[in-house]
């Protein structure tokens, strides 16, 4: 259940990150600000952290270069005439001067060791102030300090209380003489928990300053982009609008700026389209009805025709014999123009949007078979095997079957026409949800600029070819609005010299749509056994 209303989200942020322009720009505004104000801060942080430490160091450094030089001069001035020093007693005087010549904020402790490796006469009592832990003058420092008597050397240490509070701190090391008791060093700590305290300030109000100036920066970008991309935003519905037939529809025309510039150029372009199309579509209507009441007209003389070359064509035999060839040439053409007549009606209703579907369950196998049993006569004169296909399935489908054989006889006539004699295969397949009818023949094929026309109006492959099955040019136009009267689809595949496929997908169930087809384009290859007439046909040829 977690999982999938995650997965709900990460799609849901996923459309709206592709939709919304805004969006997009406010997020990268506001990631690319982050970046920039994030590098600032960090080296602004960086920097005063630097100096605070700096100047602290500094000062600490300053203290106890004094406190070295003010003890150095006390056990110096204490030398008796005769040379004898109480080491013990200015020992005693000493740890009172230097907290008087070494006071700093946060608090400083002291210590001073005894250089170790000598040999004096006299020893003087090592000390350190109360409470300092002598563990955080480390070795190193030591060693650094015993070695260099005119340098002062410092170290960043932590220091811990009672309480176990952890402090940072500073270790500041000198070395001084003591007469007749030998080298001994001064270590002054100091406790920089307000330089701390500082920095932590400085840091807590830089990353709230950074995240007001990312948040304003946020909202500058999404009102600046709202005001920018509201008129675009009006303009993409508007023009959906016109894309769906509200031709009236127009974008409010405000001020002189760039997008009032924007508005009442499209507002023009949609007056200028408006008027075309108003105009295209009466000229649509005015040929539509032309067509329609033309064909309706040529009804009745086409019917005093049909009779009259019906009474001549069965009394042929009569006739001499050019006569009784006139008349068969008679009988012939006023079939071809009884179905260029049947087409046109056919077509204008389709223009009128006066066409529906009678569906049921039908079998399409069984319509394929009827359908080749028909054209097998046209076939056989042309020499075209013709063989079908068909693996099993789910081959029912709610359909009108009159207008899906009116497509097959068509497919079927085009491949017998310029299928050069050779195989043609009538593949059926199916699934679930959609059903498939493909026509492969392998005859001349077409190129790419004839696969663009195929389905035009009144347009043949080569009108020059002399075809066995008639032909008005209208043919595939009406199979493609039958397909698509029953939310299918006709595609067309097609190789010069290799011949071509037409290939039919049909949802199984009434209303539904489909989305793809059982059948790929072109189908699977030949079988053996058509593989061979396609290789008998050659060396024929």
């Amino acid at each position: 259940m977690f999982t999938f209303t995650w997965r709900s989200l990460v799609q849901r942020a996923r459309r709206l990150w592709r939709s919304s322009l805004q969006l997009r720009t406010v997020a990268i505004t506001v990631a690319l600000s982050t970046m920039a104000v994030t590098v600032i801060s960090g080296y602004m942080s960086i920097s005063i952290a630097t100096n605070l430490y700096e100047a602290r160091k500094s000062q600490a450094i300053a203290e106890a270069r004094q406190a070295t030089v003010s003890t150095q001069q006390l056990f110096d001035s204490s030398v008796a005439a005769n040379g004898t020093i109480d080491v013990e007693v200015v020992n005693q005087t000493a740890q009172a001067t230097i907290p008087r010549v070494a006071s700093s904020p946060g608090g400083t402790q002291f210590a001073v060791l005894r250089t170790p490796g000598q040999s004096t006469q006299v020893t003087m009592t090592q000390w350190n102030t109360s409470g300092l832990d002598i563990s955080v003058i480390s070795d190193e420092l030591r060693d650094r300090v015993s070695q260099d008597d005119e340098q002062l050397f410092s170290q960043a240490v932590s220091l811990v209380d009672d309480a176990g509070t952890v402090d940072p701190g500073l270790v500041v090391g000198s070395v001084f003489e003591v007469p007749t008791a030998g080298q001994y060093e001064l270590y002054l700590v100091y406790n920089v928990r307000d330089v701390q305290q500082t920095l932590d300030f400085v840091q807590q109000t830089l990353l709230i300053g950074s995240l007001l100036l990312v948040g304003t920066i946020g909202l500058v970008t999404y009102f600046v982009t709202r005001l920018t991309i509201g008129p675009v935003r009006m303009a993409a519905e508007t023009a959906e609008k016109l894309a769906e037939g509200e031709l009236d529809r127009r974008i409010p025309e405000k001020g002189e700026d760039v997008i009032a510039t924007l508005a009442r150029s499209f507002n023009r372009m949609a007056d200028s389209l408006q008027r075309q199309i108003t105009q295209l579509a009466a000229l649509s209507r005015v040929q539509q009805r032309f067509v329609s009441d033309v064909s309706h007209e040529l009804r009745t003389p086409l019917t005093t025709i049909r009779l009259a070359g019906d009474v001549l064509y069965e009394q042929r035999d009569q006739f001499s014999p050019t006569t009784a060839r006139t008349a068969e040439l008679l009988h012939a053409q006023v079939d071809r123009f009884e179905s260029m007549l049947a087409d046109l009606l056919e077509m204008s209703r389709y223009d009128a949007g006066a066409v529906d579907i009678d569906a049921e369950p039908t079998n399409l196998v069984r319509l394929v078979e009827e359908s080749l049993a028909g054209i097998r006569p046209l076939a056989d004169e042309k020499g075209s095997e013709l063989r079908l296909v068909a693996p099993g399935g789910y081959f029912e489908a709610e359909v009108d079957a009159r207008r899906i054989r009116r497509i097959l006889q068509n497919l079927l006539g085009n491949a017998v026409d310029h299928g050069e004699g050779r195989p043609i295969v009538v593949h059926v397949d199916s699934d679930a949800t959609a059903v498939a009818i493909a026509v492969r023949d392998y005859g001349v094929g077409m190129d790419a600029a004839q696969l663009e026309r195929v389905f035009d109006r009144f347009w043949r492959a080569d009108p020059s070819r002399q075809r066995t099955t008639g032909g008005t040019g209208l043919g595939l136009a009406i199979a493609t609005e039958d397909a698509q009267l029953h939310n299918g689809t006709l595609d067309v595949w097609s190789q010069p010299g290799e011949g071509s496929c037409f290939r039919l997908t049909l949802p199984r169930e009434r209303g539904a749509r489909v989305d793809h087809s059982p059948i790929d384009l072109p189908p699977a290859e030949p079988t053996d056994e058509v593989g061979a007439l396609l290789a008998g046909g050659d060396d024929d040829a």
